[in-house]
Parts: C-alpha cells; sequence; structure tokens
C-alpha cells in the first residue's frame, strides 16, 4: 500500500498524519461487523454544540444489504462510481437543522463533520481507509432514503481495506491516487490575532 503520510512542518499525531483519503479499496475484504459498531461508536462519541448530537447516518453494508448498498452506490456521481464499485461499506451523514427545543441549529453542519472524522479516525486505527464524498444526488438521496427535510445530507462515505493504485481500471482516477499530497502554507490559510495578522 502506498505510503502517504502528510509532510508536516512540524511533527503531529502518527494517526492524523497518516490520514488521507484512497480511491483504491479492495474489493474482496469485507468490514467486520465489528469495527463497523466502534466506527459507529467513535462517531456517536463526536462533540456537538449542547450536546445535541445532530446528526444522523445512514450505513449500507454490501454484504448483508446488497440492495441497499446498490441504492446509495446509484446516487453517486459518474466520477466517484468507478471507483466506489469496490468499497464494501457506504455511510451518508446527515445535518439536523433544529435544536432539540426547535429553534435553528447553526453548528450542526459543523458538528456532523466532526462526527465524520470521528469515525474515519477510527476506521484507520483499524486498518481501513475512508473517503469522503460530497459526489452524489442529494435530492436522489433524500427520495431514494425518505430523508426528513429537516436533515441535509451532507457526504457519502466509503470505508474499507486499502488496495494497490493497479486495482484501479481508470486512468484518470488511478492519476488522482498517485498525485502528491500538498496543502496551502500555514499563513494562507491560519492568522494571528485579526484576519491576515500573521502568527507570531
Amino acid at each position: 500500500m502506498q505510503d502517504r503520510k502528510a509532510m508536516t512542518s512540524v511533527p503531529i499525531n502518527d494517526l492524523a498524519a497518516r490520514r488521507w483519503s484512497p480511491r483504491a479499496f479492495d474489493a474482496n475484504r469485507s468490514v467486520a461487523p465489528a469495527q463497523k459498531m466502534a466506527l459507529i461508536e467513535a462517531a456517536r462519541w463526536a462533540p456537538s454544540c449542547f450536546g445535541e448530537e445532530p446528526w444522523r447516518f445512514l450505513t449500507w453494508d454490501r454484504t448483508d444489504d446488497a440492495a441497499g448498498w446498490q441504492k446509495a452506490f446509484d446516487c453517486l456521481s459518474e466520477n466517484n462510481r468507478k471507483w466506489v464499485k469496490n468499497v464494501p461499506l457506504l455511510f451518508l451523514a446527515c445535518a439536523g437543522s433544529k435544536l432539540n427545543n426547535g429553534n435553528p441549529n447553526r453548528w450542526a453542519q459543523y458538528d456532523t463533520g466532526m462526527a465524520a472524522l470521528s469515525l474515519g479516525l477510527e476506521a484507520l486505527a483499524q486498518g481501513l481507509v475512508t473517503h469522503q464524498m460530497g459526489g452524489f444526488d442529494m435530492a436522489k438521496a433524500r427520495a431514494a432514503f425518505v430523508i426528513p427535510e429537516e436533515y441535509t445530507p451532507m457526504a457519502m462515505i466509503a470505508v474499507g481495506y486499502q488496495a494497490a493504485p493497479e486495482a484501479l481500471d481508470d486512468e484518470e482516477t488511478r492519476a488522482k491516487e498517485l498525485k502528491p499530497r500538498g496543502r496551502k502554507p500555514v499563513a494562507e490559510r491560519f492568522y494571528g490575532g485579526s484576519w491576515n495578522a500573521k502568527l507570531p
């Protein structure tokens, strides 16, 4: 498997440094039920504003729900379908729009993102990989899975075991898999005490 560890400016936790979003998944390896429940538990214990836990996750395991998995797969963009065909486990993270008291929850999408990242880091700790996707038809997913209007489908999440890039039969997708990782310089995204102020 590829070693895609982030080239950070200072040392960071190994789990965070190793997290990336591969597209090459092993089509012959499923995710064990105990592993799946550990991913769910990691997401469940993510932080949320007021402890609201505004997220809802739909889950499809190709091993025990091939028809449901196919319905989820059919909601994906064409580019994502090229490689997700090998993925054994899919999640859809949805964010609620209201607090328990009925008021708008402006933090829900932020909180749902933290739950999704918690799931992803737990997956990595178990030897799995994840790839979060915005490339899906939200309206189609909403209709197919009867998602209430007050919940926004945020991201599909592919989970499984990593495979070698050669497992990707599409040349364009394989090129993305092999492209060097990178991030903008710290100074372009992180400021000191005011906007655009240089970090001390």
